[in-house]
């Protein structure tokens, strides 16, 4: 295998694991797993197995990027984590109202989101294949939330923390892009963990006591923690920088069907002709703003 195909293999995988997260946590919940419990051994497990990870690989390449990175650069990775920590809370709460394959819809809203905030960022305009394809994306994303669908009762309260989670999944992103690239892989990852943790322990702070099992903190704990804490950073990092961002972004887009059929498959929600029309239109606008034409020779 090549290192492009392999580049696309990690992303793939990383997508595939972030794609499954939500359904697992609903199938907990309808089991009587508690979401602040849940959401807490998910970031427990994961700063535990990156901080082990750091400690047995880049111990020594730490020492030496510290001295030359800023002071504040973990400061900054464990503040940008916050959203981190933010995005799962506020997406495991919307599917609490909503079924999984809207949940996913509105949390890809970062897709949009992200053109809006390289604009404020880069302090220039947006092309016009951009601002053409984040409008497809919210025409895909009523289709495929069902608001067309005349028997369809959405929450609120549900679209709402849905569309908080792709607020702060699209900062979460732009950290992951652009702060502290100095320091190591799984340095980076343990702080960023390490700030999703804080923020998670705050945001349900009494009901992880409360929702607290040892054996959903062992079984679950360890299963949303690789699966959403430690493996799709680890491969995103190594798959990106091989086949760059635009198709990375395009890769990591199949979260949105892996999500949809997971759904399908094991919580047995039904998906609507309208729905998968609705995808279809999100993936090829993704395809649509990241591919780049072919220069003529």
């Amino acid at each position: 295998m090549n290192n492009h195909l392999k580049g696309v293999f990690y992303v793939g995988i990383g997508a595939a694991s972030y794609g499954i997260l939500a359904t697992f946590v609903k199938f907990a919940n309808n089991n009587g797993s508690g979401t602040a419990g849940l959401a807490f051994a998910q970031y427990f497990f994961g700063v535990l197995v990156l901080s082990l990870l750091s400690f047995i690989f880049s111990k020594k390449n730490t020492e030496l990027v510290d001295r030359k990175a800023l002071k504040n650069d973990k400061l900054k990775l464990v503040a940008f984590g916050s959203f981190l920590g933010l995005t799962s809370s506020f997406y495991y709460l919307s599917i609490q109202y909503i079924p999984v394959s809207v949940g996913i819809i509105l949390l890809m809203q970062t897709i949009w989101m992200g053109v809006v905030l390289e604009f404020f960022m880069n302090r220039k305009l947006v092309t016009q294949k951009k601002i053409i394809g984040a409008g497809a994306v919210i025409i895909g994303t009523l289709l495929a939330a069902k608001i067309f669908e005349v028997d369809a009762a959405l929450n609120l309260k549900g679209l709402v923390f849905g569309l908080l989670a792709a607020v702060c999944y699209t900062g979460t992103l732009y950290a992951t892009s652009s702060v502290a690239l100095e320091l190591p892989l799984f340095t980076r990852s343990k702080y960023l963990i390490f700030g999703g943790l804080i923020v998670t322990i705050l945001f349900w702070n009494v009901q992880i006591i409360s929702d607290f099992d040892w054996w959903v903190f062992l079984k679950w704990g360890a299963f949303l923690g690789f699966f959403g804490t430690i493996l799709p950073p680890i491969l995103f990092n190594k798959g990106i920088p091989i086949i760059g961002t635009g198709l990375g972004s395009i890769i990591s887009a199949l979260e949105i069907p892996i999500s949809v059929l997971s759904a399908y498959l094991i919580l047995h929600e039904e998906i609507s002709r309208l729905q998968w029309l609705g995808i279809l239109i999100i993936l090829i606008s993704v395809v649509f703003i990241n591919v780049k034409p072919k220069k003529r020779v």
